[in-house]
């Protein structure tokens, strides 16, 4: 892991604070700025040394005509040989973590339920995951974001995956024979674990600390209505753009212990923002890091869009119910 790769990833990923947290925007594109030029500087820095280290290969003792030809760098006739796969670029893929971060700072993320707000909504979160996934396919060329829904299957080669690998890795994958891996115990498990935590956990966190106010009172059933689809649809979302966009990338170039603090960073924000505040990152930055986990274990996105909905459904009920008593009184440490 290299000290530059990583102080401009941290830069990068540091303007998610700022955004959301501190509510400072300026800031916030300066991190990003700053991140990207260091990344700059690495990749240049990268290229002129492995400049220097051809010149001086170049320069040494002559192999003959043999050895040009064993090593696939002959005149090209004979057997085609392909070129390398061409290494992932920090630059590019840090890009692609500043260009969704930057439509997400084009909305207020304060949770508003009127027909106004959810289309802006549905805009910026949407673009914040389309446009990188549009840069990175067609214009960089190296499809560093992507969407596994069924993850592996029994027998399957991952092809440039969540991993990232050493040359380009993407989250596409291909299978020898049939479908995704099916879920067993352990993924049912946890999935109902999941929701007793989420029953004891949860409403003593949103109604002890107040932070229900920060999602507006729901007080007729459209409202509700409403407030059910913002919320699933925002789970989901945190899936696409923190687990398949930034996470998917930063596996391209560091460890994964280290892709999963950084994208933590990012995902906890976020949640900041939009209302989980007092010791609320007492429940996300853990909650962050198992989705992270549980995407490197399993790459599919079913399940860990799964598992967040569970999650998101008991958010739902604690939030109508701690609005309206007399609704989902069935939680136990409500206080």
């Amino acid at each position: 892991m290299e000290p530059l790769s990583l102080a401009a990833a941290l830069l990068v990923v540091l303007a998610a604070p700022a955004f959301f947290v501190l509510e400072l925007p300026l800031l916030g594109f300066a991190l990003l700025a700053g991140g990207l030029l260091v990344a700059w500087a690495g990749s240049r820095g990268a290229a002129v040394a492995g400049a220097e280290r051809g010149s001086a290969a170049g320069s040494g003792s002559w192999a003959g005509p043999a050895a040009g030809a064993a090593s696939g760098l002959g005149s090209g006739s004979g057997s085609g040989s392909r070129s390398a796969p061409r290494p992932p670029s920090l630059l590019r893929d840090l890009s692609l973590i500043a260009i969704g971060l930057a439509i997400v700072r084009s909305i207020p993320l304060a949770a508003e339920l009127d027909d106004w707000s959810m289309v802006k909504f549905t805009l910026a979160l949407g673009g914040a995951v389309a446009v990188p996934y549009v840069v990175s396919r067609w214009v960089y060329r190296d499809r560093a974001t992507g969407f596994p829904w069924r993850g592996r299957a029994e027998e399957t080669r991952s092809v440039d995956c969540a991993r990232g690998a050493a040359h380009g890795g993407s989250l596409r994958s291909e299978a020898r024979g049939g479908a995704g891996k099916r879920w067993g115990l352990l993924h049912w498990t946890w999935l109902a674990a999941v929701l007793v935590l989420g029953w004891l956990i949860l409403p003593w966190y949103f109604i002890s600390s107040g932070v229900y106010l920060n999602w507006p009172d729901v007080d007729d059933a459209d409202l509700i209505a409403r407030l059910f689809v913002g919320v699933g649809a925002v789970g989901i979302w945190d899936e696409l753009f923190f687990i398949c966009t930034v996470f998917a990338v930063l596996l391209r170039h560091f460890p994964a212990w280290a892709a999963n603090l950084l994208q933590a960073v990012v995902f906890v924000s976020f949640l900041w923002e939009l209302g989980y505040r007092a010791w609320g990152p007492l429940l996300t930055i853990p909650f962050a890091l198992v989705q992270g986990y549980i995407f490197l274990r399993t790459h599919s996105l079913a399940y860990v869009v799964t598992v967040h909905l569970l999650f998101d459904a008991v958010v739902f009920a604690v939030l109508v119910h701690a609005h309206n008593p007399q609704l989902f009184d069935v939680f136990l440490t409500a206080p």
